[in-house]
């Protein structure tokens, strides 16, 4: 199993949901860089279940402690090690569903690689090990903000179910201002009425997340087999429930005409400065072209499935291979793509600055 993600910038990730506590082990982060809990927990607590009505009501602080790698407020260089307890595990919600594999989830092909799983929660398959991925990103943010200091990266939710946000709208004030991560403030009252119904039918409902790196330079990733936007898209797709990943326009490319859809250049003066650089015209590409950055703003788009834990009977099979019918019951996300933005937010924010590291350590 692995369960290690990077290779100059690399984290580990340990623990199961209702295990006694999880954890990462964060390498590779250069010494000297100032590193308090504080600076993690800021990110966890966007994440954290229980945070509003619209997400699991499991009351988990999400406490991150430092247990190596920093030394008077500054890391070391040397491997980073966090913890975080677990403190409110119902393991008897799924006492009834032990023998089930529930339709959705990975009961079934965890149980067909490893012949054994932990049924309480998904065990090691749970979202739960993300919360790891969003402190290793608040690492690897506070590396990216020391090379470049003008580094943001920030998500938002465009989708929830049927239910499409304005693009006309954005505005990311409104992003911090309600509990969807929604940047256009039309549609808010909407998707709080349309998640209520969901709720109360015992259903779940998908979403459409989009993420934005401002500030990172250009020259990132390399034109073969470590392409900028391959690892982003791989980075995506290990978030557990997410389906679909584009870059720029995405799919949406395809229906404009080529004149249109390469993103024209000019020169410009840089203001404050007797120098010149690149200005590019429109960003169809999402910032990236033949797998390197180009400085413009690095947008990445993804689709996540309803959550599977729905209150309504589901036909499935048991681990005796007999037909059953299951309804997963206990504290579950109606929309499990709101909790995921701040893990695609600390993705990104990982892969950025591994390759931020390699471009480095090839290109000084």
């Amino acid at each position: 199993m692995s369960n290690a993600f990077g290779q100059a910038f690399r984290y580990s990730t340990w623990g199961e949901s209702h295990g006694p506590a999880i954890g990462a082990m964060v390498d590779g982060v250069p010494p000297g860089i100032a590193l308090a809990e504080a600076d993690i927990q800021v990110w966890l607590d966007k994440r954290r279940p229980g945070s509003s009505k619209y997400v699991t009501q499991r009351q988990e602080p999400d406490a991150v402690r430092i247990l190596s790698g920093v030394f008077e407020g500054k890391t070391t260089g040397t491997p980073i090690a966090l913890v975080i307890d677990n403190v409110d595990q119902r393991s008897r919600d799924y006492s009834e569903i032990k023998d089930l594999f529930r339709p959705g989830h990975a009961d079934y092909t965890y149980f067909k690689k490893y012949g054994l799983r932990d049924y309480r929660g998904g065990g090691r398959a749970s979202a739960r090990e993300t919360a790891m991925r969003v402190a290793a990103g608040a690492i690897a943010r506070k590396i990216l903000l020391q090379a470049f200091p003008d580094f943001r990266v920030r998500g938002a939710m465009t989708k929830i179910g049927p239910l499409r946000i304005n693009p006309e709208k954005w505005d990311w004030a409104q992003v911090d201002m309600n509990p969807f991560w929604c940047p256009d403030a039309g549609v808010v009252g909407m998707w709080a009425k349309f998640l209520d119904m969901v709720r109360k039918e015992g259903s779940s409902a998908g979403a459409v997340v989009e993420i934005h790196a401002s500030g990172a330079p250009a020259g990132l990733g390399a034109p073969v087999y470590a392409k900028l936007d391959a690892d982003l898209a791989a980075a995506i797709m290990g978030i557990n429930a997410v389906k679909g990943v584009e870059i720029g326009d995405g799919f949406g490319i395809t229906a404009i005409p080529g004149e249109d859809a390469h993103d024209e250049m000019r020169m410009r003066d840089v203001p404050g400065k007797n120098a010149r650089e690149v200005e590019f015209l429109s960003n169809h590409a999402g910032g990236i072209l033949g797998g390197i950055s180009t400085g413009q703003d690095i947008v990445v788009r993804y689709a996540v499935k309803p959550t599977s834990s729905v209150l309504i009977p589901r036909r499935t099979v048991n681990v005796h291979g007999e037909d059953a019918t299951v309804v997963t019951k206990g504290r579950h996300d109606p929309c499990v793509g709101i909790r995921s933005v701040p893990v695609g937010e600390a993705m990104v924010a990982c892969v950025l600055a591994d390759h931020w590291l390699r471009h480095k350590a090839q290109c000084g």
